[in-house]
């Protein structure tokens, strides 16, 4: 069943199309990832299918029983309002309720004029609020937000104070709560840290939802979509599979239609050469097949389709000046802290020529702090550093902070490189995408993007022989990610690496360090590698468990099964009372109804707070009906 569909859509910013006649179709259970150059108009689409935007053409026909979430890149407006308050805004409707409520209990309290329709009303909306959910809606945002980490302190803090990645968290809490059936996600994994990318993957993966994903990362794409749809020169083309299964479907489909264009075009010059050879002889007989072979060819001219050129991409290569020694780097026993808070201690590594070894480690561990101590730029607190014969390092800062923002692209490249003419400037900064005018302008201008390119043209120029990149596909399009990599993939020299992508570190890494607060710990291989062989540091516990006698099993199992039946036991009870306490609250609250109750003031306070005593209890009864079955899911797991 299409939940969406999409017939010739067109949508046009002044002079600029985006899209041109567009069609497609997004099924049930659909699970898409959406990729384009940057600027291709991807999250101009999800505006339209929202319907912030009107199209320029075309119409976009959503079934009366999609239901619509949307996670947008740029989250978090209102930064005054709490953690909380923010994912209430998901309930905005029940809490809109609720204050119409208050209301009514006060005109009914005051006796005003058409009090039957006043407690009609009231009635219509009790039941109303009770049904969608009215008075678990609060319980639930506080489970979600505890879910994701945030604790009764962090749920108080104005969203202005919050990280980026706790802000994307609470996009996903609300985006958890709104009960939509087709979501639409925006860089759901930007500011992320790897735990909380994976668990929304797990959700994703487990969801009944379709959902329409933009995304550059790309490892990301390969686990939670199945099939991808590619926005390129204004036109939309859909493929089976994931990011990985999609790649080698466009290079073909790209040589095949190259194939029918370049075997069209000669089978036109053929037949040209026989009308005008045909022509020469210029007898009836020859007129006739020149006039056959003409129509031949108006035919396969005007079906002839020459295919677009695939985007611009950068095309570059990594390379070295001169090879270093052997040993690249030593490290023994290095620590760093600031303000008397240690951030690592006793990390010691060694790496050597034509390694390529990526850091990980949880966000604030002290990643780039550790790269910027190797360089010199922090002063380890104890240990020894040492670089080996001939290493030559070169540095990408995530931040680009080495850069003159008010020096032109141009200028930043020639006074870099002196040596260089104006000729082989333009021609470098070609392969980066920097053509004409682009050259000329400010570096305070540039994208993201646009400045990482900048960056890695003095990479490729400098030919240093040891790179320590700190998340250089941070700012990047999947383009970018590709050309990145390949040039990566050629490079001759030492490459450490800290990066979030784990598609790139699949493809590049023969060597994983772990950072830790107390050292390093070094993985062989991969990330697929890395995460077969980092498990049992995850799951300790579960480990020593499987070493315990046959002895400490039994006991183990008789108190789980202890366990067991004590939930299952407190559970059945809790949701007697829970039941009870729901008609409670209902007959409170139509107790709280009638004339006789809401003509008297005094009586109606005393109903009222008896009536939030009992929400609050209520409330308290689904918090520890939620975690006992919790424990009870646990047990049965481990059984």
């Amino acid at each position: 069943m299409a939940i969406v569909t999409v017939n010739d859509l067109s949508m046009e910013f002044g002079e600029r199309k985006l899209f041109d006649n567009m069609c497609f179709e997004i099924q049930d259970g659909d699970r898409i990832g959406l990729i384009g150059v940057n600027g291709c108009g991807k999250t101009t689409l999800f505006k339209l299918l929202m319907g912030e935007y009107s199209p320029s053409g075309g119409n976009i026909v959503i079934n009366k029983n999609t239901s619509i979430g949307y996670m947008e890149q740029h989250v978090c407006r209102h930064l005054e309002r709490s953690a909380y308050e923010e994912v209430m805004t998901v309930f905005s409707d029940l809490t809109d309720m609720e204050s119409e409520l208050d209301l009514l209990n006060a005109k009914i309290s005051a006796c005003t004029d058409g009090l039957d329709e006043l407690v009609e009303r009231q009635a219509f909306l009790n039941d109303e609020f009770t049904r969608r959910g009215g008075l678990t809606c609060r319980a639930r945002a506080r489970s979600a937000l505890l879910g994701l980490g945030f604790d009764d302190e962090k749920m108080r803090l104005p969203i202005s104070s919050l990280s980026g990645g706790q802000r994307a968290k609470l996009q996903l809490t609300k985006l958890l709560l709104c009960g939509a059936n087709f979501l639409l996600l925006d860089e759901p994994t930007n500011h992320l840290d790897t735990q909380a990318v994976e668990w929304l993957e797990d959700y994703l993966i487990n969801s009944k939802c379709a959902y329409l994903v933009i995304s550059h990362d790309r490892y990301f794409l390969d686990k939670t979509t199945n099939k991808t749809f590619e926005l390129e020169n204004r036109k939309m083309t859909s493929y089976k599979g994931n990011y990985t299964t999609y790649l080698p479907q466009k290079a073909e489909k790209r040589l095949a239609m190259q194939r029918v264009y370049d075997n069209t075009v000669k089978e036109i010059n053929r037949l040209e050469g026989i009308v005008e050879q045909q022509k020469r002889w210029n007898r009836e007989k020859n007129i006739k097949t020149a006039e056959s072979k003409q129509k031949i060819i108006d035919r396969l001219t005007d079906s002839l389709e020459k295919p677009e050129n695939a985007p611009a991409a950068m095309n570059f290569s990594l390379g070295i000046k001169n090879q270093s020694g052997e040993d690249v780097l030593m490290v023994d026993n290095i620590s760093l802290g600031f303000d008397g808070t240690p951030l690592f201690d006793n990390v010691s590594m060694e790496i050597h020529r034509s390694e390529r070894i990526f850091i990980l480690g949880p966000n604030g561990c002290g990643k780039t702090s550790l790269l910027k101590t190797l360089l010199g730029k922090y002063q380890a607190q104890s240990g020894r550093i040492r670089y080996g014969a001939e290493v030559k390092v070169g540095y990408y800062d995530q931040i680009q902070t080495g850069m003159d923002s008010s020096k032109t692209v141009f200028d930043e490249l020639s006074d870099t490189f002196p040596a260089m003419t104006n000729t082989e400037i333009r021609s470098t900064l070609a392969r980066f995408l920097f053509k004409n005018d682009d050259v000329f302008k400010t570096l305070s201008t540039l994208s993201g993007g646009e400045r990482a390119k900048v960056l890695l043209t003095e990479l490729m120029l400098a030919g240093d022989n040891f790179l320590m990149l700190d998340e250089p596909t941070n700012h990047l399009d999947i383009n970018s990610c590709e050309a990145l990599q390949e040039a990566l993939q050629s490079y001759e020299g030492t490459l450490l690496i800290v990066s979030h992508d784990r598609y790139l570190i699949n493809s590049l890494a023969d060597k994983i360090f772990y950072l830790t607060p107390h050292g390093i710990e070094v993985f062989e291989g991969n990330y697929e590698d890395f995460l077969k062989k980092f498990e049992p540091f995850k799951e300790p516990e579960k480990v020593r468990e499987e070493k315990q006698p046959k002895q400490t099993e039994y006991k183990n199992k008789k108190e789980r099964d202890a366990q067991r039946r004590k939930a299952r036991a407190r559970i059945s009870k809790l949701e007697i009372e829970i039941s009870e306490q729901e008609d409670l609250l209902s007959e409170l609250n139509n107790r709280l109804n009638s004339p006789e109750i809401s003509c008297d003031y005094e009586k109606t306070l005393a109903l009222t707070e008896s009536i939030d005593k009992a929400q609050h209890s209520l409330d308290r009864m689904y918090e520890e009906w939620e975690q006992l079955s919790e424990i009870l899911e646990e047990n049965e797991t481990s059984k």
